[in-house]
């Protein structure tokens, strides 16, 4: 999981330019308005809509944005029907490949994600192929600053399951449902939560220590990432810090 992670986080970090923020307003926002539709608009009943409002809210997107996206999920305003459709593949290597997406043309999508595979040298699978090889799981991820012993002993109060040393960061994995409370949970506690969102997790990693094959499998996943109907990105791929630290993109 840590190489996948540390990706994700690495990618965030250096994305902070307009245009990267923009699509990740936008991402964000899709998935506010279909955790509405598909839960309700009360943040208190709606477990996956708490997650996302506060996910939205962590990376400033305007409040008057969320509650019009909320409104759009709930029907109080016209708007685009998404669908959730889930695609497998294979990176270089032979790193399992799991992609999210959010789409209003399940046609359109299905054609770009497999050109985005072929493009970059992965595959296309076929449904359940990879997706027995992950978990869903709440991943809270904790400044490296943080001192072991105390948040560890704070993450079983909170109701973590387990605390992993990443290098840069602490991961903390919890009950998928149970996300939010740990993240609540710990900034109460004092700690500084970077991320906190749900996530398929892998079971098992591939190492990938070749930086050569490392950078291919790089920009397989930032390619997918990047495509505005990709909500979320999986892989199973372990790859050292010192790799991911110098990948450009």
């Amino acid at each position: 999981m840590s190489g996948h992670s540390k990706w994700a986080t690495t990618k965030h970090k250096k994305g902070a330019k307009d245009a990267a923020r923009a699509k990740s307003f936008a991402k964000l926002i899709r998935q506010v308005e279909v955790a509405a539709r598909e839960g309700g608009g009360d943040i208190n009943a709606n477990a996956t809509l708490r997650t996302m409002y506060a996910k939205a809210r962590d990376a400033s997107v305007p409040l008057d944005t969320i509650e019009r996206a909320i409104k759009r999920g709930t029907g109080e305003l016209e708007g685009v029907r998404y669908e959730a459709i889930s695609y497998e593949g294979y990176a270089p290597g032979g790193v399992a490949v799991i992609v999210e997406t959010l789409t209003d043309n399940r046609n359109r999508t299905s054609a770009e994600v497999r050109h985005l595979f072929s493009k970059n040298g992965g595959s296309m699978a076929e449904p359940g192929a990879v997706s027995w090889q992950f978990e869903r799981r709440g991943v809270v991820v904790v400044d490296r600053t943080a001192d072991e012993d105390s948040l560890m002993e704070a993450v079983m109060e909170v109701g973590g399951d387990d605390l992993a040393d990443d290098g840069s960061q602490w991961t903390v994995t919890c009950e998928a449902a149970s996300t939010h409370a740990v993240k609540t949970g710990l900034e109460e506690a004092g700690f500084t939560v970077t991320s906190a969102e749900p996530s398929l997790v892998p079971t098992s990693t591939v190492p990938v220590e070749d930086e050569a094959e490392a950078t291919k499998l790089l920009r397989l996943l930032d390619a997918i990432d990047d495509h505005d109907d990709v909500q979320f990105v999986h892989a199973n791929a372990d790859i050292p810090d010192a790799i991911l630290e110098s990948y450009e993109g």
